[in-house]
C-alpha cells in the first residue's frame, strides 16, 4: 500500500509541475498580448488626439468670432444675458440633484 501511495504522490507532482509550467507559459503569454493591446491604444488614442487638435486649430477661429458676437450681444442685453445665466444655472443644479 505504501508504494502505491508513493507512486501516486509522484504523480501528482509531476502534473502539478507540467501544470506550473503550462501556467507561467500562458502568463508570459498574456503579458506579450496585453503590451500589444496597449500600444495600439495608445497609438490610436495618440492618432484621436492629433486628429482632435487639428480640427480644433481650423476652427478656432470661427469659435472666437461666435464667441466675441456672444459677448457684444451679452453686453447690449445684460438683463437677458443674466437671465439666461440664471437658467443655465437652474438647469445644471436640476441635474446634479436628479441623479441622487
Amino acid at each position: 500500500m505504501a508504494l502505491l501511495s508513493t507512486h501516486s504522490d509522484l504523480d501528482l507532482e509531476k502534473q502539478v509541475a507540467t501544470l506550473s509550467r503550462e501556467l507561467a507559459a500562458l502568463r508570459k503569454a498574456v503579458a506579450k498580448r496585453g503590451g500589444a493591446y496597449f500600444e495600439d491604444g495608445r497609438d490610436a488614442a495618440s492618432d484621436y488626439y492629433s486628429e482632435l487638435a487639428g480640427r480644433l486649430t481650423d476652427a478656432l477661429p470661427a469659435i472666437r468670432n461666435k464667441g466675441r458676437a456672444i459677448e457684444r450681444t451679452a453686453r447690449d442685453h445684460p438683463a437677458t444675458a443674466a437671465a439666461v445665466g440664471l437658467v443655465v444655472v437652474g438647469l445644471i443644479a436640476s441635474l446634479v440633484f436628479s441623479r441622487r
